[in-house]
């Protein structure tokens, strides 16, 4: 599949131009997680996995929200969880509401780079939502990878983004979907414990191996020092850095990470490109 930088958009519209999109569907994920599915776009350039949208709730304010939804597919999917006002507003929004749109920016998940090597996803809580386009993509055309192998982890079950896909994704030849919980009830049969915990020696093989991870700092920081311990190499780990985006133009600087922006230079970054930076709290 093509990336963005390998499409042709020279048709396509500019996605600094606002454009109205409609609601089309509107449902819970889980609690205070909401995902909006949107009427298709005219003249929408298409997206990669990875990039994010800038979402407008009319009269109250914009932000950077990651797509999450399949890249082959004719319908723009955002999930969003109400933490604020932009955010509440978005995530409220009924079916044939309008909202304002932007985009796609940023950087996407090199596919290429994963071509004829095994792959493994590592997400945390609401950090799935910028993993599932790729995974769409992975498995759209598995014969172009080895084994794919995604570690997900969550506060607790209730906090399991996506349910049914993974059911359906763990049915796949040559996929491996192995899902931890930080604290369990009685009901949850499954691994407890933090997704770290899921990284086995025998996993995979360091030499011919990709990594992709997003989630909170602190999960993506100890989950690439796992991988490393068992002999990935930096270059062969890749992050979405999705914090404090507000632009998408690097005009704010609320994004900063050292000499980069991450909203023009990310969101997903070479692991070893940002490496000196990426643990240092302030930026």
């Amino acid at each position: 599949m093509a990336t963005m930088t390998e499409m042709d958009t020279s048709g396509a519209a500019d996605p600094m131009v606002p454009r109205v999109a409609r609601i089309r569907r509107r449902y819970r994920e889980i609690p205070h997680t909401w995902t909006l599915e949107l009427d298709s776009v005219a003249d929408s350039p298409g997206f990669a996995p990875g990039q994010f949208n800038m979402l407008y709730a009319m009269g109250v304010g914009e932000m950077p929200v990651s797509l999450s939804g399949d890249p082959a597919g004719d319908v723009l999917i955002h999930t969003i969880r109400d933490v604020g006002a932009v955010s509440g507003a978005l995530a409220n929004l009924k079916r044939s509401q309008e909202l304002g749109l932007r985009g796609p920016f940023g950087s996407a998940w090199p596919l290429a780079a994963a071509a004829g090597r095994d792959v493994v996803v590592m997400a945390g809580g609401l950090g799935l939502a910028p993993l599932r386009p790729l995974l769409y993509s992975l498995f759209a055309t598995p014969e172009d990878y080895g084994n794919i192998t995604l570690l997900y982890g969550t506060r607790s079950a209730e906090d399991i983004l996506y349910r049914r896909e993974l059911d359906r994704w763990r049915e796949r030849k040559r996929a491996r979907i192995e899902i931890t919980v930080d604290h369990a009830t009685a009901e949850w049969s499954g691994h407890v414990g933090v997704v770290t915990s899921l990284v086995t020696a025998g996993l995979f093989d360091p030499d011919n191996t990709v990594a992709f991870i997003c989630g909170p700092e602190v999960m993506m920081r100890f989950s690439i020092g796992s991988l490393m311990d068992m002999g990935l190499p930096p270059e062969a780990v890749y992050v979405s850095m999705e914090r404090n985006m507000k632009c998408a133009i690097g005009h704010c600087g609320h994004c900063q990470f050292g000499p980069d922006f991450i909203c023009m230079n990310g969101p997903v970054f070479r692991f070893d490109r940002v490496r000196g930076v990426f643990g240092i709290r302030e930026f």
